[in-house]
């Protein structure tokens, strides 16, 4: 970790006029519970400053940021032409209901569209919320347009698509669904690449199949391509929507503008949030033309929404990628990262496999790696797990040939120190 001379500690913790009037030390009081619920398994670290790839803590440690947020910061942090555009709009409106027109919403909707294969656009505050619309689109369409009483969703083990009650339980990992039963009815989890139960899953209630295309909190683990053609056919055969979660997967990062732009498919329905809004709260749900009339007036809404200053940052967000070719730059970075990591992780046993598409890159190694996690934070680099036994990359998208090598440095010493101590016991 980089230390920040005293002027820049004080800049963070705003103590530069009260240095001389510190009061006395007194006796430690006792620790003092949280009021947030504790939710959240927190590193001990509280981050206060952020400009690019980098990031500073209270105490004015400097960190290399190869988490982002979780995918949300791709654009590195506080990136100037979205700051810009945003604080214009401070000064202008905040808030209307979507009872009224709100002309961002428009030109938002049209960057998005320009630049895909939906027709329409719903905008609302995550991921998980555009899940939900995803999923009350399929639904309704089926049961208003259609005139049929589908309803179930299909999706997949490993896969993750939000904590509400509704995209939990599409979720195909057990351990976000305890202690929250009863599940709401309507969805069916089958193993990823099983095509004999995938068939068997679908019954005269089936509505739509959701999948991601990088099953990015499940392992960084890709659809195969022979799979994602035989789900197309499938939906073709029996009438089903095809939802595709580009929550984590959109916006470039992945070497696409989204990431089902890989496989030459055409979802019904995607969605997405995280990198959308450069950190400021958004979700969008897209569709095909002929959905249109299944979110009719009073169907779904969003209080939050597509407000004049989500649509402003959003706006921001997605003329930037676009004007600077940033998903075109994450396929050549991540390349370029995913080349250093098997270069020098070639010889190291505790290493399965690097995989991953563009700046989502995933390291599966033999053990569990959340005390790699930790000793990363110690060496100034940060980045996240994908499951006990993968380390999770996801800088940002304007990641510098010389901050790659940076991570990559100490990353490999990490994973080297790692292997030979083996969980703290020297090998044989």
């Amino acid at each position: 970790m980089s230390e920040l001379t005293q002027a820049e500690k004080d800049s963070l913790t705003g103590a530069a006029d009260n240095r001389s009037v510190q009061p006395e030390a007194k006796e430690a009081a006792p620790a003092k519970l949280s009021a947030v619920f504790p939710s959240y398994a927190r590193y001990d670290l509280s981050l206060v400053k952020g400009k690019g790839s980098w990031v500073w803590d209270d105490q004015g440690n400097k960190y290399l940021d190869f988490m982002c947020g979780l995918a949300v910061t791709s654009l590195g942090h506080a990136p100037e032409k979205v700051g810009a555009k945003l604080k214009a709009q401070i000064d202008t409106l905040w808030h209307v209901s979507n009872l009224f027109h709100i002309p961002g919403q428009d030109r938002v909707a049209a960057l998005l569209t320009g630049n895909s294969c939906a027709d329409q656009v719903f905008f609302c505050n995550s991921g998980a919320e555009a899940n939900e619309a995803a999923i009350k689109l399929a639904r309704r369409y089926h049961q208003k347009v259609k005139g049929t009483g589908r309803y179930e969703i299909i999706t997949f083990e490993q896969s993750f698509h939000g904590r509400t009650l509704a995209t939990l339980t599409a979720t195909g990992q057990q351990k976000v669904k305890e202690g929250f039963l009863p599940l709401p009815e309507g969805f069916k989890t089958v193993p990823l690449h099983d095509l004999p139960a995938l068939k068997a899953a679908i019954t005269e209630n089936t509505a739509a199949i959701m999948l991601e295309m990088i099953l990015a909190e499940g392992g960084v683990l890709e659809v195969q391509q022979e799979f994602l053609d035989a789900v197309v056919e499938l939906c073709q055969e029996h009438g089903l929507l095809l939802i595709v979660d580009e929550v984590q997967t959109g916006m470039g990062r992945t070497g696409k503008l989204f990431a089902h732009q890989h496989y030459g498919i055409e979802p019904d329905i995607f969605t997405l949030a995280k990198g959308v809004a450069s950190g400021f709260p958004a979700g969008v749900m897209l569709g095909k033309g002929y959905l249109r009339e299944a979110f009719s007036p009073g169907s779904h809404a969003s209080t939050f929404g597509g407000t004049p200053l989500a649509a402003a940052v959003m706006e921001a967000t997605i003329e930037t990628m676009l004007e600077d070719e940033l998903p075109q730059r994450a396929e050549e970075m991540g390349e370029y990262l995913r080349g250093l990591l098997r270069e020098q992780l070639a010889d190291t046993p505790f290493v399965k496999e690097i995989r991953g598409k563009g700046l989502l890159i995933g390291i599966e190694c033999t053990e569990p790696v959340g005390d790699i996690v930790l000793a990363g934070q110690k060496q100034g680099l940060l980045f996240v797990q994908a499951g006990p036994n993968v380390i999770r990359l996801l800088p940002n998208l304007y990641v510098s040939k010389d901050e790659i090598h940076q991570a990559v440095d100490i990353l490999v010493q990490l994973i080297h120190t790692y292997a030979n101590k083996g969980n703290g016991e020297a090998h044989s």
